[in-house]
């Protein structure tokens, strides 16, 4: 409201609120016109005020006659006395020297945390500097970040670093060792579903071991020594190549089937 109040340039007369100069006799067009303008921006910036307002707000400064009026009406209402503010400035800051980040808390979500409670401050009408919030995103940090803010402390002066830079800084490195873990989690993964499938084929060439399925293709042939040889290669092969496991499984076990049927 202050900042929209003093791109009018009516600030003042909120602040203020004191009348311009009665007109001298026989005043010229230029002082009329001055005095003028400057007599209707009390009631230009009643009016803003009145407008930025919601109607149930509207209802409390309706009955004041001008800016100043309606302004520290306004003040009252949603800081309080003084006693008050006092108060919750004392809260506040309590608030603040009592942040810690969370272990799975992300930097960008601890740093949102600390600007609520600074900028609460800030409405209160209490100077907060960018340096001392730094300082608190330094001394609360997990030791995970200690790599970095070492790296941090050799290559630029901590003094002046700003609250972006140094966030921007720490996210850098949180989405490094994302990557990192997602990329093991992945190895992880592909290696245990390559052992699944493995133990799986090796399961389905042993139960048509004992059904017979083999050996009775191996004496068919006649040729048992160089069948079971190529059984003996085949398995190494499932072993070494995981993607063409389910189509050997799904080789063999459509084989036994029809020798199944055959045989009934």
């Amino acid at each position: 409201m202050r900042t929209y109040l003093q791109a009018f340039d009516l600030w003042e007369v909120v602040n203020s609120d004191v009348e311009p100069e009665p007109l001298r006799a026989n005043p010229t067009v230029a002082q009329m016109k001055q005095y003028f303008e400057e007599k209707s921006k009390k009631y230009k910036a009643i009016s803003y005020i009145q407008n930025c307002v919601s109607d149930v707000i509207f209802t409390r400064i309706m009955a004041c006659e001008t800016p100043k009026q309606a302004w520290y009406k306004l003040k009252e209402e949603f800081q309080g006395t003084e006693r008050i503010r006092q108060q919750q400035l004392l809260n506040l800051r309590r608030d603040f020297e009592n942040l810690k980040m969370k272990e799975e808390e992300t930097v960008k979500k601890y740093s949102d945390r600390i600007m609520a409670v600074v900028n609460s401050i800030r409405l209160i009408g209490e100077q907060f500097d960018e340096a001392r919030i730094v300082e608190k995103v330094f001394s609360t940090l997990p030791e995970r970040y200690e790599a970095k803010i070492s790296s941090l402390e050799d290559s630029r002066d901590l003094v002046i670093i700003s609250l972006t830079e140094l966030i921007n800084a720490l996210y850098a490195q949180e989405q490094r060792r994302a990557s990192r873990i997602e990329e093991h989690q992945k190895g992880a993964f592909q290696a245990k579903t390559k052992g699944q499938m493995l133990v799986q084929a090796r399961c389905c060439v042993s139960t048509l071991q004992e059904e017979g399925h083999v050996e009775r293709a191996c004496k068919q042939n006649g040729r048992p020594g160089q069948n079971q040889a190529q059984y003996k290669k085949a398995e190494a092969q499932v072993a070494e190549d995981s993607s063409d496991h389910e189509e050997w499984v799904f080789a063999v076990s459509c084989s036994a089937g029809q020798k199944k049927g055959t045989k009934g």
